[in-house]
């Protein structure tokens, strides 16, 4: 298998008006990024994901863009930037962009042109019909919306205010393209391309069987070609790193984004997990996991996630936030970590940040969650029990700031915070976790150095010892005579995993583990609730 950087890389993801705020206005900056990565580089990962920060009205949090070439006031300006990127390069870590390219803010100059009238020049480089079909978008129940100027409909796969862009275009493409040349030649390491599989659209836009089965926007016709386009004329050109975001994706689909021999990404998110796991499954989680295992391994590169901006935080929806959240954080950093893949941690992740329950629809800032709760209420439904029913899955469980420290508004800002800081941030910050040497924190600090000093943790082959077992997950990594195992017990209670006999044989050393009294053991191993540990195999 081919060695890369961005293979052996461990990613830090900065959704960076939440992280830190500098200057007191209630938004996190890109100058309090810059005051806070020594905290990052500290912890050892080698990339930064930053979410946009371009030129932006922020209906949608920086993702409705109105200018490519601009930072927006809320996160800083381009000098900033510029001294952003030094400060990362200079302690030996790269910084990838998000880039949102299959739409962009309604205030773009692109579209304003474009709605002007119907012979404008840019009038085709969006989406406009006569009438609209059945389809839903993300956010809203059409994904299209009437321009009173035109009289035509144009078409939206998110909010109103992002209208999509037509890829069939060559003018819009080309633009495009030098936009990213303009960031990768500033110095940029690479992008995250944010619902890069939508780009294609289906020929006719028929009417959609189920118009609440979303799959139709994505992964359409054309849109490899799109992405193949991208890599020879930008992406080939630059030693960068790219992942996708890729919704409704199979491993076999998946592999054509970013197969070693196709020429369009390295790696890519899909979302089998977050998407359409909402609670923990134990026995579909690894059945996922072999899936895409068996699906790319050897023939393109995978990541491993499970919370990011868009999904609540891990510990509340995959573990136990209460009784056992700092075990459960911690097992957590193992299963991301050990599988096969590219690790992700989103900021707070690492000091087991949870997610959060606001008695009110107006606490929320979610543009997602509150349409859909505007929808549900206009039918009749009791509010209360609709905002419960939205809780869990709220992009706020993760977007709440930052916790540094139990000063007031968690140390994130002196002003007033633009989302409700959590509640718990008392007893669950940065400064807490820095002290406490059995911290989250610092178990993440363990997980890392060991993925630099072991090659098998990035490339060594993934074997499930426990396909049908409900609490505990044991799998071997193998790389050149090394073989690990792992095991965890994703449980509130005490369970005991016997080893298999091909492996009864092999003495086992613990090389990590999230209790700090681990005794050695035969072949039977007693775990205690959230118990996570690693061990070689000789």
């Amino acid at each position: 298998m081919k060695r890369t950087w961005w293979k052996e890389a461990v990613v830090y993801q900065v959704y960076w008006r939440s992280f830190f705020d500098s200057n007191g206005d209630g938004y996190g900056d890109l100058e309090g990024l810059i005051q806070k990565l020594d905290y990052i580089h500290d912890l050892g990962v080698d990339v930064i994901w930053l979410n946009p920060c371009y030129e932006s009205p922020d209906k949608d949090n920086g993702y409705d863009i109105s200018d490519y070439y601009r930072i927006m006031d809320k996160a800083g300006d381009m000098e900033t930037f510029d001294r952003l990127l030094h400060e990362v390069h200079q302690r030996g870590m790269k910084l990838i962009m998000d880039l949102v390219v299959n739409h962009t803010s309604d205030q773009h100059p692109w579209f304003i042109e474009s709605r002007s009238s119907k012979d404008n020049p840019k009038r085709d480089w969006y989406i406009w019909r006569d009438k609209p079909n059945n389809w839903r978008s993300y956010f809203t129940p059409s994904a299209w919306e009437y321009d009173e100027k035109t009289g035509q409909y144009y078409f939206h796969s998110f909010a109103v205010e992002q209208p999509d862009l037509n890829w069939e275009n060559k003018e819009v493409r080309e633009e495009i393209y030098k936009m990213m040349r303009f960031w990768l030649d500033k110095g940029i390491d690479g992008f995250r391309l944010d619902a890069i599989a939508l780009l294609a659209k289906p020929d006719g836009f028929p009417d959609a069987e189920n118009p609440y089965d979303i799959r139709y926007l994505t992964n359409n016709p054309g849109v490899h070609e799109y992405l193949q386009e991208m890599h020879d004329k930008v992406l080939k050109h630059y030693d960068i790193f790219t992942v996708g975001e890729v919704a409704f994706v199979s491993p076999e689909e998946g592999l054509k984004y970013v197969g070693e021999d196709r020429n369009e990404l390295h790696t890519l998110f899909h979302f089998e997990v977050c998407d359409e796991m909402p609670t923990w499954d134990p026995i579909r989680f690894k059945q996922i996991q072999k899936r895409w295992y068996e699906g790319l391994w050897g023939k393109g590169w995978n990541s491993q996630f499970l919370n990011n901006h868009d999904h609540t935080r891990q510990v509340t929806r995959y573990g136990n936030d209460k009784q056992f959240r700092v075990e459960s954080a911690k097992l957590l950093a193992t299963l991301v970590h050990t599988l096969p893949g590219t690790p992700y941690i989103y900021q707070g992740e690492e000091i087991g940040m949870t997610g959060v329950k606001f008695d009110s629809i107006d606490d929320y800032n979610d543009i997602a969650m509150k349409n859909k709760y505007a929808e549900e209420v206009a039918k009749g439904r009791d509010p209360k029990e609709v905002l419960e029913s939205l809780q869990l899955l709220s992009r706020d469980n993760s977007r709440t700031p930052m916790q540094w420290d139990d000063s007031e508004h968690a140390g994130f800002t002196t002003g007033t915070p633009w989302l409700k800081v959590n509640p718990n941030y008392k007893e669950i910050n940065v400064k807490q976790a820095l002290a406490d040497p059995n911290s989250v924190y610092y178990y993440y600090k363990k997980l890392i150095q060991l993925r630099k000093q072991n090659p098998v943790m990035v490339y060594g082959t993934f074997c499930d010892l426990s396909e049908n077992e409900p609490y505990i997950y044991a799998y071997t990594r193998e790389l050149d005579g090394v073989r690990w195992l792992i095991v965890l017990n994703h449980c509130d209670s005490d369970n005991v995993y016997t080893l298999p006999e091909e492996l009864s044989s092999a003495s086992h050393h613990l090389l990590l583990g999230n209790y700090t009294d681990v005794k050695e053991e035969g072949t039977t191993l007693h775990m205690r609730p959230h118990e996570a540990r690693i061990y070689a195999l000789q």
